[in-house]
């Protein structure tokens, strides 16, 4: 079984720790913009320009969140950011068709992980919630956009069995029959 696995590697050159190494990439970018984040908001990091960043940060939000240096009071960011990363996970459920026990178990925990992610990102600064926010929406746009067949077709992206010529009405499809025809 080894040998019959290692020769499919090789011959469609797709070696599990290739799909992994952007992950041990991601991971750690986003603690690190993470913690500078939380520093410049805290005013622990050295600025030397006539204003510091912690003093632009208080005064650089928007909307709801005009001083980036607190937490959101409101709590939109976070439950924001909990449901937008709970509808990355469904997302990525619904690609499979049978999944294995322990796909189901790591699913579960990723969305447990996703759900406590709204009460750690009601304890940052927004500067971190809405950082936070940015990068899920981005990995949320690109989950959508990769299922775009005109999107596939111009990466060269090959076809596979789950690929449909309708994906998004197709995933509405099946949320709508996981969420609101449960028997």
């Amino acid at each position: 079984m080894r040998r019959i696995l290692s020769e499919l590697y090789v011959r469609d050159n797709c070696h599990p720790f290739k799909a992994t190494l952007l992950v041990w990439i991601q991971i750690p970018v986003w603690v690190f913009m993470s913690i500078a984040l939380r520093n410049f908001s805290l005013g622990t990091a050295d600025s030397e320009g006539d204003i510091s960043v912690q003093e632009q940060f208080s005064k650089g939000g928007v909307l709801w969140f005009p001083n980036l240096t607190v937490t959101d009071s409101t709590w939109i960011l976070p439950i924001s950011l909990g449901l937008l990363n709970l509808m990355i996970v469904e997302i990525f459920s619904s690609q499979k068709l049978a999944m294995s026990r322990l796909q189901k178990y790591v699913t579960n925990f990723i969305r447990g992980i996703s759900v406590l992610m709204i009460p750690i990102a009601a304890t940052v600064p927004s500067s971190v919630a809405l950082y936070w926010f940015s990068s899920s929406f981005l990995g949320f746009a690109q989950n959508l956009l990769l299922r775009s067949p005109v999107v596939r077709q111009f990466c060269r992206i090959p076809q596979t069995q789950s690929h449909s010529d309708t994906p998004y009405k197709d995933l509405f499809a099946a949320f709508y029959a996981k969420f609101f025809l449960r028997k």
